[in-house]
């Protein structure tokens, strides 16, 4: 899969991930553990509902467009 988060993204993703998961460990919130798609997301790079979309924060495809980025086969 090709990358198409970028750090903010990612980072954000992780921190939503980590606190949605403890706030299901704390209260026993059973919906909580959906917290486990941000922080898998953000930890792998890559978004599916990012790739269907065509969206890309990576920030790699203005300039050059590097090898990873979900853009690089653009032109």
């Amino acid at each position: 899969m090709k990358k198409n988060e970028g750090t903010i993204d990612r980072a954000l993703r992780v921190l939503v991930g980590l606190g949605l998961i403890s706030y299901a460990l704390v209260t026993g919130a059973a919906w909580g553990y959906l917290g486990v798609v941000p922080l898998l997301t953000g930890l792998v790079g890559s978004c599916p509902l990012y790739s269907i979309l065509g969206i890309s924060t990576c920030g790699k495809c203005s300039g050059d467009k590097a090898d990873g980025c979900a853009c690089s086969s653009k032109n």
